[in-house]
């Protein structure tokens, strides 16, 4: 088992700058790809970013890509996810979830995917 904690959200403007962290419980550094995933109200969850195991590859949606940057400490179980040039859509509650298993890609997009989840951190973004 796996907890996550998410932690380091906040109000802020747009344009600016946040960067949330996900500490785990446990060890995940070679075991576990990492992930980043956001709900706004009223709308279904949605993939943001991911990690592979060791750091090497990562994976991004659309609307954040070269905005967010995300990165993993293995040393500390903890995953980062930085993000640059808020946008008021990017207002949501944001998710960390790890991935144990076998898989044919190194990062995951798919909720299904993922075995373990955090409670959420709350970014919101004001014009």
């Amino acid at each position: 088992q796996v907890q996550l904690v998410e932690s380091g959200g906040g109000l802020v403007q747009a344009g600016d700058s946040l960067r949330l962290s996900c500490a785990a419980s446990r060890r995940t550094g070679s075991n576990y790809v990492m992930g980043w995933f956001r709900q706004a109200p009223g709308k279904e969850r949605e993939f943001v970013a991911a990690i592979s195991r060791g750091g090497g590859d990562t994976d991004y949606a659309d609307s954040v890509k070269d905005r967010f940057t995300i990165s993993r400490d293995n040393a500390k179980n903890t995953v980062y996810l930085q993000m640059n040039s808020l946008k008021p859509g990017d207002t949501a509650v944001y998710y960390c979830a790890a991935a144990i298993g076998l898989f044919t890609r190194t990062t995951l997009r798919v909720e299904d995917d993922y075995n373990y989840w955090g409670q959420g951190t709350q970014v919101t973004v004001s014009a």
